[in-house]
């Protein structure tokens, strides 16, 4: 599981929950990439604070519900009060209602992330010679920018 380094685990989150009671808006999204060739494409799946842009979890999966599951498990710890998504069905299908608006326009924050996330890590490029051979190293080498560059607020 990828947590955010500043929070830690789901454990000391749920230690510190006091600070993490108010109420947050989420912006979540999904960018696609490959391993290997691009018949193996691998999705990285990505929530952010939507006042600060700091990153709160993401996960790596296929695009499906079970790997958006895992990205709201991860949220769990937050008192999300309002999902902001695109409009795939997976979102629908998971976010209760009342807490999920869909639109582009809300998303704006996290589009801008993904755009410097694929500029600056070739393999996430969509035309590139630059790409992974296992998901592995994918994922390690994606996740370690995460960590290094995007769990820090713009």
């Amino acid at each position: 599981m990828n947590t955010n380094p500043h929070i830690g685990t789901p454990e000391i989150a749920e230690g510190v929950r006091h600070l993490f009671d108010s109420p947050r808006d989420v912006q979540i999204d999904e960018q696609w990439s490959y391993v290997g060739n691009k018949g193996k494409q691998r999705w990285l799946w990505s929530a952010i604070d939507a006042a600060t842009g700091c990153v709160l979890s993401f996960v790596f999966g296929p695009r499906t519900n079970e790997t958006l599951e895992k990205l709201l498990s991860n949220l769990k710890v937050f008192n999300i009060r309002t999902y902001y998504t695109d409009d795939l069905q997976s979102y629908s299908s998971l976010i209760p209602k009342e807490k999920h608006v869909i639109g582009k326009k809300y998303t704006q924050k996290i589009e801008n992330r993904f755009l410097s996330v694929r500029t600056r890590v070739k393999r996430m490029a969509r035309k590139t010679i630059c790409f992974s051979k296992s998901e592995k190293l994918h994922d390690t080498v994606i996740g370690l920018y995460i960590n290094r560059y995007c769990f820090e607020t713009s």
